[in-house]
């Protein structure tokens, strides 16, 4: 069985296929797929989607790419509704949140501040839950270790983690595991392949972030978490050991860092 740990099901490229895409992902031994919140805005429809198929889970948060537009009554709402979601037994994790220092846009001083302040904010609210996060890392892992060391959630994963191998040391310390998914099937994918080869086998879940970061059999077009199974298959060639083991391997660490996953699959 196979757990895709991170998937935008609810994207609108799958437009109403979403949950036969879900259905075809569960034929393939995909068990759970975590669908992480980008807004308030889209705060129900995860859930909704989620308790709308059988291997659905949701998490909640302000992706940084939606800072710009967010306003600061949103974490209001979103302590809220992440209260009311703890009795929800699909709710597993506060994400996608984090930082992202790609977009020239979000690089402004002032929007570079404001992600800041958004990411400290919902790493309160994930240690005050006792939850951990989906954390967004682009060109930003040392920036968003800092302040993982300073507010401490319950654990996480670095969503399609491609630092170094001693940021990735610095998020294992922290009690984080580390996603891989498409870009890994990439051949000139050096370093990215590299970690996936090295680190630790458990301290490595698969995700697609469906429908982005096609593998490479894929690309360019859309992903979806179906695909999870042959991403693992890479992985196992990669590091010589069967598929089974990276299957195994790979469950395991997304229950042990999702640990109200198991709520999910009841």
């Amino acid at each position: 069985m196979w757990i895709d740990t991170h998937c935008h099901l609810d994207a609108g490229e799958f437009g109403d296929e979403s949950i036969a895409q879900a259905s075809l992902a569960q034929q393939q031994g995909v068990e759970m797929i975590v669908i992480p919140a980008v807004e308030v805005a889209t705060f129900a429809t995860v859930a909704q989607l989620a308790a709308s198929i059988p291997n659905g889970c949701y998490a909640l948060g302000i992706h940084p790419i939606f800072v710009p537009h967010a306003k600061e009554d949103d974490l209001r709402v979103m302590r809220e509704q992440v209260a009311a979601a703890m009795d929800d037994p699909r709710f597993v994790a506060i994400g996608e949140v984090g930082l992202d220092f790609f977009i020239p846009m979000l690089c402004e001083p002032a929007m570079r501040e404001k992600q800041v302040f958004f990411f400290r904010e919902q790493l309160r609210i994930a240690r005050d839950f006792g939850l951990p996060i989906l954390t967004h890392v682009r060109k930003s892992q040392d920036v968003v270790l800092k302040h993982v060391r300073q507010i401490t959630p319950n654990g996480g994963i670095a969503h399609a983690f491609n630092g170094s191998f001693q940021q990735a040391q610095g998020y294992i310390d922290v009690g984080f595991k580390l996603g891989f998914g498409g870009a890994m099937t990439f051949t000139r994918a050096l370093q990215i392949r590299r970690l996936a080869t090295e680190l630790p086998l458990d301290a490595i879940v698969l995700e697609t972030d469906a429908p982005d970061i096609s593998p490479a059999w894929v690309h360019p077009g859309r992903n979806s978490p179906d695909q999870v199974p042959r991403i693992g298959a890479v992985l196992a060639e990669l590091r010589a050991i069967s598929v089974q083991e990276v299957a195994v391997a790979s469950t395991a660490a997304a229950k042990a860092i999702l640990p109200r996953m198991k709520l999910a699959a009841d």
